[in-house]
């Protein structure tokens, strides 16, 4: 259970920073402000990397151990932070960025021992790199991934989605690989990033920055070579995959402006996401098109995570091959992405009426108003036992909403998510791990099938809802979708034993559909508060008798 503690409190974390230093940097003017080379149009607070790295730290200083390794990445990642806080501020010269972040990478390779040793069978009889090789070696890799992921972050949740779906791999491997440092390490960015990516999913309120860019391009490369170099039976060549798309886009940019006579570092709108936009696809189109291929590497990479390096190799120059083919002839020919009237128009257009005239809303809302909460208080009965600690930690949950209701019902929302996110991984693993006897296949096949009936009224809910704020339908979606459904199903003994694929589902289904509630009640949250007491006075009440 130390994972979803470790998740939970990272994703908090940086959700209750980042209102608090988004302010902040309004204040101080640490701002994006918009140019011809981006994509947003008014000014954006650049503090969002400094609410994940905060909120990372927290679980790592409670549960991960002191080590040489530990310690180095601490170091070397605070170091990436302070140059990408001071170049979000001040925008930094290239060379005294580059200088930070050699200074950091060089504090893993030495202190933490981070190298790249061995490229397997690529070389003769798996020679491994003198020091005098690896070591410069190693520091190109981490700085270039470094400064890859802080290139790709260029629309609105492109380098959080990518980096999350590498650092869910990473951490699969880390725990398939029994190196638990690393994967309790990948679980706190996951959850920090998560948190983050509530924030900065299209249309988002403010960016993460060069400090939060660079610190998951730091992480993910430092991660990916600690698991792949040494005693391990792991591709050498892994982190190729999990990181090569960004890193393939900022090489094809930096090969492009040398082309045309301008310096590497000269700034322009020719990475992939541009290319695509230019295509036809829309901001939220093209992130998502991007999602897809990334998730479709790292699960390439956990799959075949243990054939040999020529086997990599090839793989990924037949995947750079086709991806550069396509926009190269696409540019050629001119194509555009054709948007058929089947869906812009038609079925857009007929779900735009019945937007306008409140029918499907209405019907909808007042189905998950209901469901939603009384899904919830059942679950609540199928632990067989909830531990009597519980109880005494529910009871002090219901008084501290009680109050909130009584004093000032503007802070019932954050009662709410502060109350329901803890609660319902914890009764919903206890009620998997050991359920009540009376729950045979006759009531657990319509317990599981009406998470589905509900989670079709909370998309329509959320497709139709008229609200200009709040929660909506992003990118984000996909990346929900494949936490829950691919992950917990990766064809691995040790992480299938768990049966962790369906209580993952539903999770996330109610993280997801209490957004949407909340977002759709607005201030009037009275009915769904009193709900939530209840299910604190079932679980009291079970757990002291």
């Amino acid at each position: 259970m130390i994972f979803i503690p470790t998740l939970l409190i990272s994703m908090f974390i940086t959700i209750a920073l980042i209102p608090f230093l988004k302010g902040l940097a309004i204040r101080v003017n640490v701002m994006d402000v918009p140019n011809q080379r981006k994509v947003h149009s008014c000014p954006m607070p650049k503090s969002g990397g400094i609410a994940m790295a905060l909120g990372v730290l927290v679980p790592i200083l409670f549960w991960v151990p002191t080590t040489e390794f530990v310690s180095a990445v601490l170091i070397g990642a605070g170091i990436i932070v302070f140059f990408g806080l001071i170049d979000d501020i001040r925008n930094l010269e290239w060379k005294t960025k580059l200088a930070g972040q050699c200074v950091g990478a060089l504090v893993v390779i030495l202190y933490g021992g981070v190298k790249i040793k061995s490229l397997g069978m690529l070389l003769p009889n798996d020679v491994l790199l003198p020091d005098w090789f690896a070591i410069p070696f190693t520091l190109i890799a981490i700085v270039g991934v470094t400064n890859a992921i802080n290139l790709s972050d260029g629309l609105d949740g492109l380098a959080g989605g990518i980096s999350l779906l590498s650092f869910i791999c990473i951490g699969c491997l880390a725990y398939c690989g029994e190196n638990i440092v690393v994967a309790l390490l990948s679980i706190a960015i996951v959850g920090a990033i998560l948190g983050f990516l509530r924030f900065n999913t299209y249309p988002a309120v403010l960016f993460m920055g060069d400090a939060g860019s660079q610190l998951l391009g730091f992480l993910a490369v430092t991660f990916s070579l600690t698991l792949t170099q040494g005693n391990t039976f792991y591709t050498t060549l892994l982190p190729l995959i999990l990181l090569g798309f960004p890193v393939l886009d900022t090489l094809t940019v930096m090969f492009e402006r040398l082309a045309r006579g301008r310096s590497i570092f000269a700034a322009d709108k020719n990475h992939f996401h541009h290319k695509l936009i230019r295509l036809g696809l829309y901001h939220t189109e093209a992130v998502l098109v991007i999602y897809i291929f990334q998730a479709f590497l790292v699960t390439f990479a956990f799959i075949f995570r243990f054939y040999s390096e020529w086997f990599f190799l090839i793989f990924y120059i037949f995947f750079s091959t086709g991806i550069l083919s396509g926009f190269f002839i696409a540019k050629k020919k001119g194509w555009r992405f054709k948007r058929y009237d089947l869906v812009d128009r038609v079925i857009k257009g007929r779900l735009r009426i019945l937007k306008e005239k409140n029918i499907l809303i209405k019907v909808s809302s007042r189905i998950i108003e209901a469901g939603i909460p009384l899904l919830l208080l059942f679950t609540c009965f199928l632990p067989t036992s909830i531990p009597t600690y519980f109880s005494f930690i529910s009871m002090a949950l219901f008084g501290l909403l009680f109050v909130t209701f009584c004093i000032n019902k503007k802070w019932m929302s954050a009662a709410l998510r502060l109350i329901l996110y803890p609660l319902i991984p914890v009764i919903l693993y206890w009620g998997d791990m050991d359920m009540v006897v009376w729950m045979n296949d006759n009531l657990v096949v319509p317990y599981n099938l009406s998470f589905g009936f509900l989670f079709f009224f909370v998309i329509l809910t959320l497709k139709l809802t008229r609200r200009k704020n709040g929660f909506k339908s992003t990118p984000m979606d996909f990346l929900i979708l494949f936490i829950a459904l691919v992950v917990p199903n990766f064809p691995d003994k040790q992480i299938q034993s768990y049966h962790m694929g369906l209580m993952a589902a539903k999770i996330i289904f109610f993280f997801f559909s209490y957004e949407i509630l909340i977002g759709e009640l607005r201030v009037n949250l009275n009915k769904l508060g009193a709900a939530t007491m209840l299910a604190l006075v079932i679980i009291s009440v079970r757990g002291i008798l």
